[in-house]
C-alpha cells in the first residue's frame, strides 16, 4: 500500500524561470520502498492552516536496477503554478536540508525496457516522466531506440535542457530529438507554431516509420495529448499502444444532466487488509465519504487525473464525473477513480488493495 515518509532534500536545482527540480534523499531502510518503474510519479504532501495540500510529481531521474537495492537519490520536476498551493511553495520555500513528506512511488505511465523503437509526444513539464522513459530504456536495452517529439514555448521555458541533449550525446544512433517551439523561431529545425492533430499527421511519418513503434507515450497539457492522440488514431496506430498521462485539465462541462445520487446509499470499503461500510452523504463523492473515516485513503489531485486513488469496483453501480487517468481496458475490467465516482446504487463496494 502507498504510504508516505519523510525524504530529506539534497539539491534544489533552477531548471528555467518557473520551474525547479528537487532531489530528495532515500535512506537505505526505504529504498526497497521507493524501488519505483520509468514513467512513474511521487505524491508530495503538506499542511496549510490545517488542510492537507497534495500535488503528485514525476519522477526524472533514471530508475534503479530491479534486482537492485532500490534508488538512494529522487529527483522530481516542479513548474510553478499561478496560485498553486504547492508549486508555489516548491519554487520559493524548500531548501536543501528540509524534509518532505513523500508518497511511495505510484502510476502506470511506464515502460519496462525492451527491444523495438518507442517515441514520444510531450508538452511543457510532460517531458518529466518521458526523461526517465528514455533514459532507463536507452541505458538497460541497446536494442532500443526512442525518438522524442517534444513541444515548449520558447528555449527559455525548456525543462532539463541539459539532461536531454546529455541523452542525444550519449545514444546519437539511437536516440532522435525533434523540438518546436510555439513561440519562438529556430535558427534550424521545424518552425515554429502548434502540435495540433493536423500538423503531427503530416510530421510523425515524416520522421518515423509510424506502423513500426512499439509504443507511443504521450504526455502534458490536455489538449495537447488530445490532438496527439486523435493523429495517431487517424493514421492507424492500435490504441493498445498509445500510453497517455494528462497535465493541467480545465474544467469540464457536462453535455448531460448528472442523476442524483440513491437516497441512503453506504460504500464498503477495504483498505490495506481492513474494511468498513459508511453512509455516503449527498453530493460526496465515494472518496470523500472514505477520508471522513479513513483517512489514509490514496488520494492526490482530486480531479481524475492522477489515478492514486483507483479501486476496483466489487459490487454496486458508480458514475464518474469524469476520469482522465484510467485506460478502457481498466475500467473494463471494473476500476473507478474514487475522486470522482459517486454512488448510482445504493449500495457500492470499493477495494483499494487490488
Amino acid at each position: 500500500m502507498a504510504r508516505f515518509h519523510p525524504l530529506r532534500v539534497t539539491a534544489v536545482d533552477r531548471l528555467t524561470d518557473d520551474s525547479v527540480a528537487l532531489t530528495l534523499a532515500v535512506p537505505p531502510e526505504l529504498r526497497t520502498e521507493y524501488r519505483h518503474a520509468p514513467g512513474q510519479h511521487l505524491t508530495l504532501r503538506r499542511v496549510v492552516d490545517g488542510v492537507d495540500v497534495r500535488r503528485t510529481y514525476s519522477i526524472c531521474s533514471p530508475a534503479p536496477d530491479p534486482d537492485g537495492e532500490g534508488p538512494r537519490t529522487l529527483r522530481v520536476g516542479v513548474r510553478l503554478v499561478e496560485g498553486g498551493a504547492f508549486s508555489t511553495y516548491a519554487f520559493k520555500e524548500i531548501n536543501v536540508g528540509d524534509e518532505l513528506e513523500v508518497m511511495t512511488p505510484a502510476g502506470r505511465f511506464t515502460l519496462h525496457p525492451a527491444p523495438g523503437l518507442y517515441a514520444a509526444v510531450v508538452g511543457g513539464s510532460g517531458i518529466t516522466p518521458v526523461l526517465s522513459i528514455a533514459a532507463t530504456l536507452l541505458a538497460r536495452e541497446p536494442a532500443a531506440r526512442f525518438c522524442l517529439i517534444r513541444s515548449d514555448r520558447t528555449t527559455a521555458s525548456t525543462m532539463f535542457l541539459e539532461e536531454v541533449a546529455d541523452l542525444k550525446d550519449r545514444y546519437p544512433q539511437r536516440f532522435q530529438l525533434v523540438t518546436v517551439l510555439s513561440r519562438e523561431e529556430q535558427q534550424a529545425g521545424l518552425p515554429s507554431g502548434r502540435l495540433g492533430r493536423e500538423r503531427l499527421t503530416d510530421l510523425l511519418p515524416a520522421l518515423l516509420p509510424v506502423a513500426e513503434v512499439t509504443g507511443w507515450f504521450l504526455c502534458g497539457p490536455y489538449g495537447l495529448v488530445q490532438e496527439a492522440e486523435r493523429a495517431l488514431r487517424g493514421l492507424g496506430v492500435d490504441r493498445t499502444r498509445v500510453h497517455q498521462e494528462i497535465f493541467h485539465v480545465a474544467e469540464v462541462t457536462r453535455a448531460e444532466p448528472v442523476a442524483a445520487a440513491p437516497a441512503h446509499s453506504t460504500v464498503t470499503i477495504r483498505l490495506d487488509g481492513r474494511g468498513g461500510t459508511w453512509p455516503v452523504q449527498e453530493g460526496e463523492t465515494l472518496l470523500e465519504t472514505v477520508l471522513r473515516n479513513r483517512p489514509d485513503a490514496p488520494y492526490a489531485c482530486k480531479g481524475g487525473v492522477c489515478g492514486t486513488c483507483r479501486a476496483f469496483l466489487v459490487a454496486g453501480e458508480v458514475r464518474m464525473d469524469r476520469n482522465f487517468a484510467l485506460e478502457p481496458e481498466e475500467t473494463q475490467a471494473g476500476y473507478v477513480l474514487a475522486c470522482q465516482s459517486h454512488p448510482a446504487t445504493e449500495a457500492v463496494e470499493l477495494d483499494f488493495d487490488r
